[in-house]
């Protein structure tokens, strides 16, 4: 039975680099891969699994902007006290445009930024005030050990790490996390250490793929063919392709 979609309004929290969440014991907690403005496609796959908006929360990889038609949904969504996401590099992008300027905006249109270049100066500013308390590294505690969250990758290879990483060499941090390849590209299998896994999206595959404990879960939910992986962080097991591409439109 599908949940009732309910859309509160909040105050969102100032930007900070790492955002923890305590133990859910109310109900389930799931990660899910880049939604790019397909909210709808994204409900219907949430609706598959009884997603109950009362008691789960849904925590996202990024990139929940650029490319679909639900674009503007965006801040809505991120109002919501169960729906939590870490900065991808296409909110950079729109905070990047609105503060500086210094965007390469021809790469960015090519990528699906057209939508936001077209907005009036206020409602620019509008999303990338939003966008900008996103926080680039979200940890969740689960019943197996804790759960970290970012946009592409994790810069180091042992999380106890990170937060002097972040904060001795944000520039490059921030840079992985929001656009690094590299793991997948190396096969690199090696994980990180101090951490139950690390979950990212930033790369469309055609099925999530675990490298040591490093969960890729972008499946392309928002391209033609592709699917919501929807991850389970208490037993990191993904819901069945079949289970969501059922519900989700071509």
């Amino acid at each position: 039975m599908a949940a009732t979609w309910h859309f509160a309004v909040r105050n969102i929290l100032m930007p900070i680099d790492v955002e923890r969440f305590e133990r859910n014991t109310a109900g389930r907690d799931w990660a899910v891969g880049d939604v790019h403005g397909h909210f709808s496609h994204l409900r219907a796959a949430l609706d598959a699994v009884d997603f109950d908006p009362a008691r789960d929360r849904l925590f996202s990889v990024g990139d929940l902007t650029d490319r679909g038609p639900e674009c503007g949904e965006a801040p809505r969504w991120l109002a919501q006290p169960w729906f939590h996401a870490v900065q991808g590099n296409h909110e950079d992008y729109a905070v990047r445009y609105v503060r500086t300027g210094l965007v390469d905006t021809e790469n960015w249109r090519l990528n699906g930024g057209g939508w936001f270049l077209a907005l009036s100066p206020e409602e620019q500013r509008t999303h990338a005030e939003t966008y900008a308390t996103m926080p680039l590294v979200i940890e969740v505690e689960t019943e197996g050990g804790l759960v970290g969250l970012v946009h592409a990758d994790c810069p180091v290879r042992d999380w106890d790490k990170l937060a002097r990483y972040l904060r001795d060499r944000y520039k490059r941090a921030r840079g992985v996390c929001q656009w690094s390849r590299e793991r997948l590209a190396r096969g690199d299998t090696s994980g990180v250490r101090g951490i139950r896994a690390v979950v990212v999206g930033h790369t469309p595959l055609a099925a999530p793929t675990i490298l040591g404990n490093v969960y890729h879960i972008d499946t392309a939910g928002w391209m033609p063919g592709g699917y919501f992986t929807l991850l389970d962080l208490a037993t990191l097991r993904t819901t069945p392709r079949d289970a969501v591409k059922d519900v989700v439109p071509e």
